[in-house]
């Protein structure tokens, strides 16, 4: 527990790109200017965006460094991201972490990975989808704008538990694991 708590406030990255679709299952564009967060919805103009536990996706740009290391032909926003950071180990971070980025915007980590039960478009497109390996989901708990070059900043590290997670899809996480 002294570990992580030596990481809280010092685990810290920023915004290399926020990426929003107007559908499900594609890639998604970089926005040119600041996004809105909405406080229990997600990102404004985005199709995630909903009243669920995986309102806000995050992907390391070090994970799609790994992927254009295969060979793919990958940027920002390809694996229908919402943000993407750098600088920041997000598959270290257990539920119900709780994240800060820019100034306003208050994130709870609800959801690692996730199961896809079909090749979506996206696989097709770039010849794998890591995502569901290494994406991570949240629940916004405070809105505001967001930039590119904003600090994501660890503020709590959770206890693996997050209330907004529906007890399913841990279930579903964990079979698709065996």
């Amino acid at each position: 527990m002294e570990q992580a708590r030596q990481h809280v406030g010092i685990a810290a990255g920023r915004v290399r790109s926020i990426n929003v679709s107007k559908r499900k299952g594609t890639r998604k564009t970089p926005c040119d200017g600041a996004v809105t967060v909405v406080a229990h919805q997600g990102v404004a103009e985005d199709a995630h965006a909903g009243d669920w536990h995986r309102q806000v996706s995050l992907l390391a740009w070090e994970s799609i460094e790994k992927a254009r290391a295969t060979g793919l032909d990958v940027v920002e926003g390809d694996f229908a991201e919402n943000i993407t950071t750098e600088g920041i180990n997000l598959l270290a971070l257990p539920l119900g972490t709780r994240v800060r980025v820019g100034s306003d915007v208050l994130l709870e980590l609800s959801q690692i990975g996730k199961v896809c039960h079909t090749k979506c478009a996206i696989y097709h497109l770039a010849g794998d989808c890591i995502f569901p390996r290494e994406g991570i989901f949240f629940v916004a708990l405070e809105g505001g704008p967001i930039n590119v070059g904003d600090s994501v900043e660890v503020l709590s590290l959770g206890d693996g538990t997050c209330a907004y997670t529906p007890p399913e899809a841990l279930a579903e996480l964990a079979a698709a694991q065996r």
